[in-house]
């Protein structure tokens, strides 16, 4: 039986392959693994994969000067280096070596590809976004007027996050911000599940604490394209969409926008863009309360003038009315004291008349009282004149003492006792010899 050597055969298949194959193609495959070596050349190996299924593999090699060649321009389009797991569209060339075997010279990568690529899946992240109903609920909501109590999430070591923070702490209007950072890895493999991480943190702040923050900010600063993969993954997307407070980005560069950015309430360029937008938001605010505050003084110096115009006009008409009425009053209370003067000297007249009436009959009546009274005293006179003792012993009647007091009771007395018996002419002693007492019919007679 006639053979060939392994080297005959191999040298067939290159032959076949060198007649039977284009110079080159062009293939879509993801870089599965690559290399650079010290002298610049470039190994890779291409797979092509139906989700976690193998379909296909390749080694491939990019050259030197291919390599310095294709990795600028590709960085330049597309703002990231080339690396593992990127799908790239790629000029191949087929080579097989009696040796080696068969690999792929690449001799031009397509960067507007791989940039159509990652538009591609944005494009689905944000299509299920829109299904689900939830794409534009972060957008919905209201943006606190002056938001002041500030979550962030970012890397502590991030230069971007310096910037926000020096921004926003030595503003020029010393507006006050309380701002709690919530660590969070903000690239490579393990940012997605960091950043979710955060967010649940900082949601699980607000289930116990409402109203601790107004807003959540994640921010990140610049680098290559594919630092920013993770903001364009659907789980950070959705829960930034459906996150209870605003959601602020300020992610990477001005030309960045991943769909973090697409679905946040506010997406501004940098994370010192963020800074600006609180800082000019509190100063739109400042502004708004210093308008409010011109209107407000304008319109209550305006008030008062109008007030004051009134006022001085009901002051003038309160003269004119007041001095009016004094001159009225005045009139009427001169006609109120003639009438008075008028009526109180008939008064007086009439009561004088009275007076006089009254007088003369006092008089009179004074005349009478003394001449009765005087006729009284005359009579009194009389009859003391004729109480006189001298005069009743003229009558004949006599005073008899006994012992130089009078006869009060004549148990008092006794016989032997000295009488004196007093007249009008003389005084007699004499002495009791006896004393007896008088019947009742005696003394009738007597009296």
């Amino acid at each position: 039986m006639s053979h060939l050597s392994l080297l005959e055969l191999n040298k067939i298949v290159k032959e076949a392959l060198a007649t039977q194959l284009e110079p080159t193609y062009w293939i879509v495959a993801e870089i599965g693994e690559m290399r650079l070596t010290q002298k610049g050349h470039c190994y890779l190996e291409l797979v092509e994969k139906d989700n976690q299924y193998l379909l296909a593999k390749n080694r491939a090699t990019i050259w030197s000067y291919a390599y310095r060649k294709i990795s600028g321009w590709f960085e330049a389009i597309t703002g990231e280096s080339l690396k593992a797991g990127m799908s790239v569209l790629c000029q191949v060339e087929v080579a097989f070596h009696e040796v080696y075997g068969m690999s792929l010279n690449i001799k031009d990568i397509d960067a507007n590809y791989t940039l159509g690529e990652r538009a591609r899946k944005k494009q689905e992240v944000l299509a299920q976004l829109a299904e689900e109903g939830v794409l534009e609920m972060n957008k919905g909501l209201q943006l606190p007027t002056v938001p002041q109590k500030i979550a962030v999430i970012s890397s502590p070591t991030a230069a971007g996050l310096g910037d926000f923070l020096d921004q926003i702490s030595k503003n020029r209007y010393r507006y006050q911000f309380n701002v709690k950072l919530y660590k969070a890895i903000m690239q490579g493999q393990q940012a997605e599940q960091s950043i979710v991480d955060a967010m649940l943190r900082v949601f699980q702040k607000l289930e116990s604490q409402a109203g601790a923050y107004d807003i959540l900010v994640i921010i990140r600063g610049g680098g290559a394209q594919v630092d920013l993969d993770c903001f364009d993954c659907y789980d950070i997307a959705a829960h930034i969409a459906q996150f209870p407070i605003p959601v602020v980005t300020g992610i990477g560069h001005e030309r960045d926008e991943t769909v973090a950015d697409l679905v946040a309430h506010t997406r501004m360029k940098t994370p010192t863009a963020v800074a600006e937008f609180l800082i000019n938001g509190a100063l739109s605010f400042d502004e708004k309360l210093e308008e409010l505050w011109y209107r407000i003084s304008k319109r209550s110096q305006t008030t008062l003038k109008e007030h004051h115009y009134a006022l001085d006009n009901h002051a003038h008409h309160l003269r004119y009315s007041s001095g009016k009425k004094l001159q009225d009053e005045a009139h009427n209370l001169e006609q109120y004291s003639n009438r008075l003067q008028f009526y109180s000297k008939q008064q007086i007249r009439s009561h004088s008349e009275k007076l006089k009436g009254f007088k003369k009959s006092l008089q009179s009546k004074m005349q009478t009282k003394f001449t009765t009274l005087q006729n009284k005293l005359t009579s009194y006179e009389k009859f003391l004149q004729a109480s006189d003792p001298e005069q009743i012993l003229k009558r004949g009647f006599t005073f008899t003492t006994v012992n130089g007091k009078p006869i009060t009771d004549v148990k008092a007395i006794n016989e032997g006792d000295q009488l004196s018996t007093t007249t009008s002419e003389s005084k007699i002693l004499s002495r009791i010899e006896s004393i007896q007492k008088r019947n009742n019919n005696e003394s009738k007679k007597e009296n």
